[in-house]
């Protein structure tokens, strides 16, 4: 492969893959639990092992690796890396190209659900004038995106690939949207390439940007009355003992990778957790997205071992002091999960984010909880844009 190729790509799990994977959660060896313990210490006994039984027994991999390529796929090589993308075009000649970025622990699976409405608005009860050129890549050392070649990859690198990306497909112009690892790249891309980035769409859930403020996210607690100093505690609060996963992989991600790498319980319990706790709480897990796609998720975490490189990614998002800056394309925030005023005070105070948009329903992963109205926002965001 030189350096500017693109090959096409199909997913093909071997079926040796398969089978070894279920062997391997028919023969699980499952913890002891303490009682009435619920989820105060983790995920229960019980919700792990229905999920591990359906996984191992009901749930159709086949199926959904079909549907998966249905979509255009393809896999090019950036600084020596692999990197595995979605690349959908609209029928219509006019559309907008948007580069979605996933986050952890995500894939490109989180944005099945909106990649045809996205781009054929017209076949789907929207305005033709609203299409998109979609293109979802794996980050680096995420799914297909391996094997992780070399130390170094975090949100900055990411976002210099992806300006690469766009141009080997030839697009003088685009979008960027994502949340999680996927809004702080797709935040850089704006700085590095500013000629062509012409809006930058933001995806976060009230807790988790509760949870960010102040660290590691700058903003100015001090502008805070003390009623909202005290509605910003109490959205922290969820989030607070939930962050010992970013201290494992931000110190040690090798040592957690063995277990990742060999069991696929222990990997099924590692992703799941976050999906419960980051969902809509309305829902009750795993309800809240489809089992399914869920599975799907895990399974590409699983197939291509890559549960340790993209814990890898967190330990370079820790190590690193290259943030880059932010450009001159306006930028829209979507906030899923709540509509406090006191998010937009923290991170936007003088009201300068162009486009603010904050839902009650919803949460981390909008795309599979709330696809609707994470599609109503994107359009209007890049609508006055094009």
């Amino acid at each position: 492969m030189s350096n500017n190729d693109i090959h096409p790509f199909r997913i093909a799990i071997l079926q040796d893959d398969l089978d070894d994977l279920r062997q391997r959660l028919a023969r699980a060896r499952f913890p002891g639990e303490l009682p009435d313990a619920g989820w105060s210490r983790g995920m229960p006994l019980d919700t792990v092992q229905e999920l591990a039984t359906y996984w191992g027994t009901t749930y159709d991999w086949r199926r959904q690796e079909a549907r998966m390529n249905e979509f255009p796929q393809f896999i090019t090589e950036i600084e020596g890396q692999p990197i595995h993308f979605l690349h959908v075009r609209s029928p219509e000649p006019d559309a907008l190209p948007l580069i979605l970025t996933h986050g952890y622990p995500s894939s490109f699976v989180e944005y099945l659900n909106v990649l045809a409405p996205l781009t054929d608005p017209r076949a789907h009860g929207g305005d033709p004038a609203d299409a998109f050129h979609v293109v979802v890549p794996s980050l680096p050392g995420f799914g297909f995106s391996t094997p992780l070649r070399a130390a170094g990859w975090e949100s900055n690198r990411t976002a210099k690939a992806w300006v690469e990306l766009m141009r080997r497909l030839g697009y003088e112009r685009y979008g960027a949207e994502g949340g999680d690892i996927g809004s702080g790249v797709s935040g850089t891309l704006s700085g590095l390439d500013p000629e062509r980035v012409v809006g930058v769409h933001i995806l976060s859930d009230q807790r988790g940007a509760a949870s960010m403020a102040g660290d590691p996210l700058p903003v100015d607690l001090d502008a805070l009355s003390e009623e909202e100093r005290a509605r910003l505690t109490d959205l922290k609060k969820p989030s607070a003992e939930g962050k010992a996963y970013l201290q494992i992989q931000g110190t040690r991600p090798q040592t957690l990778a063995y277990a990742l790498t060999d069991s696929p319980v222990g990997q099924l319990a590692w992703i799941a957790e976050k999906f419960r706790e980051w969902t809509d709480k309305e829902s009750d897990f795993p309800d809240g997205v489809d089992r399914d796609l869920l599975l799907a998720n895990v399974s590409i975490y699983w197939f291509t071992r890559s549960g340790a490189s993209a814990a890898n990614f967190i330990y370079e998002a820790a190590h690193t002091f290259a943030w880059g800056a932010p450009g001159p394309a306006p930028q829209g925030w979507a906030v899923f999960g709540g509509a406090d005023p006191v998010i937009r005070k923290l991170y936007d105070p003088e009201q300068k984010i162009a486009h603010w948009s904050a839902f009650e329903r919803g949460g981390h992963f909008p795309a599979l909880e709330v696809p609707d109205l994470l599609i109503a926002d994107t359009r209007a965001f890049f609508r006055p844009l094009r």
